[in-house]
């Protein structure tokens, strides 16, 4: 086990560049169509069997609080980008799936932001080391209890 004031400065490091990287993508983000919080929504929802998601995983998976995704979900729905539907194994639950118009515009506001987000991390890093850093990032969620990335973009592509 690493020392403490290590493991404090190495927690430090990660935050602080997680803040400045996402500062950066967020200036360059097209918030003129579409908010992070609304990208981040319907990211979730794509990378879903089916591109449906129950709104209970939805609320795990996002970066916003639950009040907020169901507010959200409904801004969405009611501009078209995505559907509401009753959730057939659970009464009280509700399924939300991306319209084409929805991801369409996703993808073009993914396109874009990939281009940022390559120009801030990948600029900075190189293949080897943005591996390494999958995967540190991944024990680091594991360790807490949460599926890594790897394993969630691997289960929806087997539609599990």
């Amino acid at each position: 086990m690493a020392e403490r004031a290590i493991t404090v400065a190495a927690w430090e490091s990660l935050f602080r560049a997680q803040v400045t990287i996402m500062r950066a993508l967020a200036a360059e983000f097209p918030s003129d169509v579409i908010s992070l919080n609304e990208y981040d929504v319907l990211f979730n929802i794509t990378r879903a069997p089916g591109r449906r998601l129950r709104l209970k995983d939805l609320n795990r998976s996002v970066l916003i609080t639950q009040p907020s995704v169901s507010r959200l979900v409904d801004r969405l729905a009611s501009r078209g980008l995505v559907t509401k539907m009753h959730d057939p194994d659970d009464g009280r639950g509700t399924i939300v799936g991306i319209t084409e118009e929805g991801f369409a515009l996703f993808r073009r506001v993914a396109f874009r932001h990939m281009d940022t987000i390559d120009r801030h991390v990948g600029s900075a890093l190189d293949e080897a080391e943005l591996r390494e850093l999958i995967a540190l990032c991944d024990r680091l969620r594991e360790s807490v209890g949460e599926r890594p990335a790897s394993q969630l973009d691997a289960d929806a592509a087997s539609g599990s």
